[in-house]
């Protein structure tokens, strides 16, 4: 990241409390008038030549052990893309220059870094007595190989990586805070044209405008990356926009892509109403035919396999290692909307699949405040994709990646009670003479039952279910609940329920709606954190009410 420099000129300035900027005169001890020892060098620095820019240039030199940790995931997005952080800085007393051309070597040689991303820290790696030259910004002699190697994995758990990927394994921005700061600035600056220069001939690493990248965005990506196994990350503005873009990206003008009958419906009028638009054509599939899946890839040559699972709003579930060794066979990319699942539920990149897309908006955010999306995959086809997001713009705001990190670190307590009712609520449901059927991956009558328990280790927090009676039946129990909102989206703390009949496909008359199974007795469930026992109570007496 460029960021400002001090002059050599202040070879021992330490930031002191006292300190006057305004240069005025003080008044000493023994009653004599000074200036600030800040002023003074001030004063001094605009009689040099290295004094470049005045107050606005400098930076404080903060205490020894504010260091800055190289990330190994920040070094190789930055190979890609180039503005990753991985300038690391040091704050000494005595800072000595070192030559311009090690410190490019330093920069290229994390650039080129491939090895494989583990959740690790950094052991007793400081940064202090390293040598770096303030005017090119850049920490040399970082011994990068030893820095790699006195790394160990701490964590062995998915909730341990939840809390700290991307944070206590190393991130670039320099802090002692626990928690991430948010970087809110819509472009980054080069202290001098040759550093720009650097940086766009790929010398040189640093952050050049919001869109392309955040120190803050930089983190939530790590942190999902490590929960899914992935090389690399990239999160936007919404999951919509991680799909539109990813479909764009790697499905060519006039190519083919397979889908599946149940999934989410703004995806599928973007499929079917958009893509064609580019030549591009589109065989949707039952979630477990896989022969009609054989015959489409035999027929046509298909570029993507993309489908949610488990799927919105019925749960199906899709056979990831199976499909994927299918799609790879003839060719095909496989990428698969974990959403519903979650990367603790579910992985579908361990299970084959090529990317993994999240509505970070859900279970990953969980706090029903804030949007964002995100895919998560090869370097390769990540790379594709952020190419084409950096031109279609929906980059995430900070302050909305914040609360995606923020989320994240209780992601597995949440998941384990939304397991948990979830499981326990289609029990409770499925026994109740008012339900006529209920949609779980948990239950036994699940049709993918079987499937989902190999390839899940919990079925999330979401139930859907038809309740015994028509349109009007269902609006008389939704309307007697008393804990749940009556809203979109799914996976918070909070729990919400919705009649898609109504909240999503009410501009469709019945017959139309039926043609995706939506029926009007339909119920999706969405269970929060609640207690177990409040949730069953309101449920019941809601069922009562009908």
């Amino acid at each position: 990241m460029a960021v400002s420099t001090c002059p050599k000129v202040f070879p021992s300035f330490e930031c002191r409390s006292e300190s006057d900027f305004s240069g005025a005169p003080k008044v000493g001890g023994d009653g004599r008038q000074s200036r600030s020892r800040f002023s003074e060098r001030l004063k001094s620095a605009r009689g040099t030549a290295s004094f470049q820019g005045g107050l606005s240039s400098l930076i404080f030199r903060f205490p020894p052990n504010f260091v800055r940790q190289l990330s190994t995931k920040a070094r190789r997005n930055c190979s890609n893309i180039g503005v990753a952080q991985i300038v690391a800085a040091s704050w000494s007393n005595n800072p000595a220059s070192v030559p311009a051309a090690a410190a490019s070597a330093a920069a290229a040689a994390a650039t080129a870094a491939t090895e494989p991303i583990l959740p690790s820290v950094v052991d007793d790696v400081a940064l202090v007595d390293k040598k770096v030259d303030l005017d090119v910004n850049v920490a040399v002699d970082l011994e990068l190989e030893g820095l790699t190697n006195s790394k160990r994995s701490v964590f062995s758990s998915d909730g341990s990586l939840a809390i700290h990927a991307g944070e206590r394994s190393g991130r670039g921005i320099v802090t002692d805070a626990i928690t991430t700061p948010v970087v809110n600035t819509s472009a980054y600056f080069f202290d001098k044209t040759a550093h720009l220069i650097d940086f766009k001939e790929k010398r040189r690493a640093s952050f050049e405008y919001g869109r392309y990248g955040n120190p803050t965005t930089v983190v939530a990506e790590e942190k999902i990356s490590a929960l899914e196994g992935a090389e690399s990350t990239l999160i936007m503005a919404s999951g919509m926009c991680a799909s539109t873009v990813l479909l764009m990206a790697l499905v060519p003008a006039g190519g083919h892509l397979v889908t599946t009958t149940d999934c989410y419906r703004k995806t599928r009028i973007f499929i079917e109403t958009i893509l064609p638009r580019m030549g591009i054509t589109a065989s949707v599939i039952d979630p477990a035919d896989v022969g009609a899946l054989e015959s489409t890839l035999n027929e046509n040559k298909v570029s993507l396999f993309f489908t949610e699972s488990p799927t919105n709003p019925f749960l199906r579930c899709v056979d990831i290692k199976r499909v994927s060794e299918l799609c790879h066979r003839k060719g095909a990319l496989v990428c698969i909307d974990g959403t519903f699942a979650t990367p603790l539920n579910q992985k579908a990149l361990a299970l084959g699949a090529d990317l993994v897309l999240h509505s970070a908006t859900k279970y990953l955010g969980g706090h029903n405040d804030v949007i964002a999306g995100c895919i998560s995959g090869s370097m390769k086809l990540v790379s594709e994709v952020r190419n084409l997001h950096h031109v279609m713009g929906g980059a995430l705001n900070p302050n909305a990646a914040y609360l995606i990190i923020r989320g994240m670190k209780t992601l597995h307590l949440r998941v384990q009670q939304q397991n948990s009712t979830g499981l326990r609520m289609a029990k409770v449901l499925e026994a109740h003479p008012k339900v006529k059927r209920v949609y779980y991956p948990g239950l036994p009558s699940h049709p993918e039952y079987e499937l989902a328990k190999r390839q899940m280790t919990g079925f999330g927090g979401v139930v859907s279910f038809e309740v015994d009676g028509d349109l009007d039946t269902t609006i008389k129990f939704i309307d007697a609940l008393r804990i749940p909102y009556i809203a979109p989206s799914f996976g918070g703390c909070e729990s919400i329920v919705d009649q898609p009949a109504i909240m999503s496909y009410w501009d469709l008359p019945q017959p139309e709606r039926l043609k995706y199974g939506i029926r009007d007795n339909l119920v999706r469930f969405s269970f929060g954190v609640e207690d177990f026992e409040d949730l069953k109570a309101d449920v019941l007496q809601a069922l009562e009410y009908i």
